[in-house]
């Protein structure tokens, strides 16, 4: 019996005393997002908007001082099975510009000696992956505008409510073909001038060539009414 309980005891103290008092390192992944208007969100694990996206994604690791790490960031669509990028990274920086759902999962290893932590398949089967949503595209432009100072519809520009707009090209035309006035943001518009001066209030002709987030092309042409006599309490303007 004596025998047995010294075995036992030698068999603790060939544990290395800093195994048992170490903590282990961990991972707790969050993003921020920054919208197509500038808008920032807090650390979060899921997110829905308007494409463009920018994001910033962080391994928030805790513990991990001393330990050797490995990084892998993977993004997949909905749907699919491979990640469509991945990063190699700590922390990192993705735009996302195609509409959908996608998935992100963060792969980390841990190394310090013979010892090995890994967050890996069996963690993510266990623990929801970060979440970012783009929202299909929608662009309409309105047929008329009221540049008349009085701080209500002064300016010519895609509806409100556009979104997922990744890339936009507008014209403005005179009834001669001249062009007036151009802009490549849908957040952008035309404030009634020429070279600095007002033109002449009638109808002016606005093309627009856009993509969205979804793959979908716009193509728009429509009149454009300038009412330069136009007040808030006479009607609305347009937007039509």
């Amino acid at each position: 019996m004596t025998n047995r309980i010294i075995c036992l005891l030698l068999s603790v103290l060939s544990v290395p005393l800093w195994a048992s008092a170490q903590a282990t390192p961990s991972i707790s992944p969050l993003g921020t997002f920054t919208s197509a208007t500038g808008e920032h969100s807090e650390a979060t694990t899921s997110y829905s908007g308007s494409a463009p996206v920018q994001a910033h994604f962080e391994a928030n690791t805790a513990d991990d001082e001393g330990w050797n790490a490995y990084y892998e960031w993977r993004i997949t669509p909905e749907g699919e099975k491979q990640p469509w990028l991945v990063r190699r990274e700590k922390d990192t920086d993705i735009t996302f510009t195609k509409a959908g759902t996608h998935y992100i999962q963060l792969y980390a290893i841990f190394t310090q000696g013979t010892d090995t932590v890994a967050y890996t398949d069996e963690y993510w089967k266990e623990n929801n992956p970060l979440t970012i949503t783009i929202a299909e595209s929608k662009l309409e432009m309105p047929n008329a505008f009221s540049p008349n100072g009085d701080g209500i519809n002064d300016i010519y520009k895609a509806k409100q409510g556009w979104q997922s707009i990744v890339e936009f090209h507008a014209y403005i035309f005179n009834r001669w073909g001249q062009k007036l006035y151009q802009w490549d943001n849908p957040d952008g518009g035309w404030d009634g001038k020429f070279h600095g001066k007002d033109v002449a209030q009638g109808v002016y002709f606005c093309l627009v060539k856009a993509r969205g987030a979804d793959g979908r092309h716009y193509n728009i042409k429509t009149d454009v009414n300038l009412l330069r006599g136009h007040t808030e309490t006479s009607g609305s303007s347009g937007g039509q």
